[in-house]
């Protein structure tokens, strides 16, 4: 099949044992391709391949994170595409191989992913390593890795024949040197930059370009000295784009994006509206993120589906029939999925959790905004809950990354809470959370928490995993749980839509836990069940990559391009 959009992004999550990954923009760019692939569009993926992986985690009894390579077979799951190039780095060409991964579809269609590679005897020591880790290193290393992904990726897909491309899709900014690529292809070339044929050559690359900002915390856009940039790349034209995308002597790779790009979008609808006022000069739509249903319903759901809701898979909007599921049918498939996730936890930590119990699940990325210890903030008043209300345990998992001394505290502080819980709310953290531990906690957990401070949020599609398996979410309102949240329905707020500060989500958490949550999971089941059954119904069966991809065909890649343009 010819491809006529190219996916680029820095992280993909292919496949469990492929650790190509390191959190929520990996594994979403991985049920992106999914669901291409379930809708047969001509895409095809471009990313690095991350030879030592993200890391392994390992949390010693005091909670302190430690990390280790992690070793996996690229030749069991990847194939030679036999495609070279070279990209000039610091005066010398690297040389890159791309390696083949092909996303299968539910109908047998398939997206190619070209994992780019550095590890080739052509190359000196270091180049052999610039592939290695992913997010290793400081600022060269990153921007080699960035330069790699940009310059080479447009290449190995020239160099692997796919001439038709006419959409070059951006996830995130690590990826926005492939426009510098793009403009060195144009007839024009970039001769002058103030003229009219530098300008056309500019608005002809925007026109070929999409990109997908994902996050309003500052760490999130990466930035380059430029002194490092001439350095490592030489002398070069990516400032004479636009005034924007070098300020205070860096390169800004987000602005590099922004500005040669014709379709810009945030991934909810409030992530847009903060995303228009940071980047006030650009135009950003909103196309709210989802997650690929065949891969994040659980056994049990999934057999439930296949009985009473035909081709839920190749329609996902369909899942709105869970409304017609018996509570014994939702009840008998979730304890299921929360034997799986017991079972699990006592092998790793030989702790026994009871089925019976109410259990509270937390596993996202440890850092400071998500908040983690926002849940365990008041031992006191988690005790009396669990004393006089009804008892609760809880589940975390998620990993610092190893320069986040904050998110590493966090961690250290949660099982510290967990002593003095003494056991009285059990609370667990797993280590290395990825995608196969992901799917055991969203599906056998009883509640989602997510508790990050407003507006850090851009989406959050843990959440929307935990829906699709019946499970609904207690969150602040933030990010996707603003359009999804319909309170006592499909789950509950935390706190109100004006954000307020620490103490009052913590209030307004442990209120919601006491006054309506724990009461009605122990007093009223049935109640309880028909959450569950909404959550599936109204969120599962909108949040989803599908409607998502849906979405990105309809309004970034099939415009015309008098709508391309993101200048205000």
């Amino acid at each position: 099949m010819n491809r006529n959009i190219a996916y680029f992004s820095m992280e993909i999550a292919l496949h469990p044992q492929i650790p190509t990954y390191s959190g929520g923009l990996g594994v979403l760019a991985g049920d992106t391709l999914r669901s291409a692939a379930d809708l047969g569009v001509r895409i095809v993926g471009v990313t690095l391949l991350a030879r030592k992986g993200y890391f392994h985690q390992r949390i010693d009894a005091d909670g302190k994170q430690t990390e280790e390579d992690v070793r996996w077979d690229i030749e069991k799951h990847l194939t030679d595409s036999g495609a070279r190039t070279t990209v000039k780095l610091e005066g010398r060409d690297v040389h890159v191989q791309a390696w083949r991964f092909n996303v299968a579809g539910e109908t047998g269609a398939t997206v190619p992913v070209f994992l780019l590679d550095t590890d080739l005897p052509e190359n000196d020591e270091e180049a052999r390593k610039l592939t290695d880790h992913l997010y290793g290193g400081g600022d060269r290393y990153r921007l080699c890795q960035e330069a790699i992904l940009g310059y080479g990726g447009v290449r190995i897909l020239n160099e692997l024949g796919y001439n038709e491309i006419e959409t070059y899709h951006m996830n995130e900014g690590h990826s926005a040197l492939l426009t510098m690529e793009l403009l060195g292809e144009e007839p024009e070339g970039l001769v002058n930059a103030s003229g009219q044929q530098g300008l056309d050559a500019i608005n002809h690359v925007r026109e070929k370009c999409v990109f997908t900002t994902h996050t309003p915390v500052p760490a999130g856009h990466d930035r380059f000295p430029l002194d490092l940039v001439e350095s490592v790349i030489g002398p070069n034209h990516v400032c004479s784009v636009s005034k924007n995308v070098c300020q205070a002597n860096e390169l800004n790779m987000t602005h590099l994006a922004l500005s040669m790009s014709g379709y810009v979008n945030g991934v909810a609808r409030r992530h847009s509206e903060v995303s228009r006022e940071m980047f006030a000069e650009y135009k950003v739509d909103a196309i709210t993120n989802g997650v690929h249903a065949g891969t994040w319903v659980s056994q049990p759901f999934a057999e439930l589906f296949d009985e009473h809701i035909a081709g839920w898979r190749e329609d996902n909007f369909s899942l709105r029939y869970a409304l017609m599921l018996s509570n014994q049918d939702i009840w008998e498939a979730h304890q299921k999925a929360q034997k799986n996730l017991i079972a699990h936890i006592y092998e790793q930590t030989g702790i026994a959790f009871d089925e019976n119990v109410l259990t509270l699940g937390f596993a996202r990325r440890s850092t400071a905004y998500k908040r983690a210890t926002l849940l365990v903030s008041d031992v006191e008043r988690l005790l009396k809950i669990s004393r006089d209300i009804g008892k609760i345990q809880i589940v975390y998992a998620g990993k610092a990354h190893p320069k986040d001394l904050e998110g590493k505290r966090l961690i250290k502080e949660i099982v510290g809470k967990s002593k003095e819980l003494n056991g009285e709310v059990p609370i667990v953290y797993l280590p290395n959370y990825e995608m196969t531990l992901a799917h055991r906690i969203v599906a056998g957990v009883d509640i989602w928490v997510n508790t990050p401070e407003p507006p850090h949020e851009a989406s959050g599609t843990s959440g929307m995993k935990a829906a699709m398996n019946g499970v609904p979410s207690l969150s602040v309102l933030d990010g996707w749980w603003i359009e999804g949240c319909i309170e006592g329905l499909t789950g509950w707020a935390i706190g109100t839509r004006n954000g307020e500060v620490h103490d009052a989500n913590a209030a307004s958490l442990y209120e919601k836990l006491e006054k309506t949550i724990v009461p009605m999971y122990y007093n009223d089941r049935d109640r309880f069940i028909d959450v569950m059954r909404h959550a599936i119904a109204i969120n599962g069966s909108f949040y989803n990559t599908q409607r998502m991809v849906h979405e990105y065909v309809e309004k970034a890649y099939s415009y015309t391009s008098s709508q391309r343009f993101t200048r205000t």
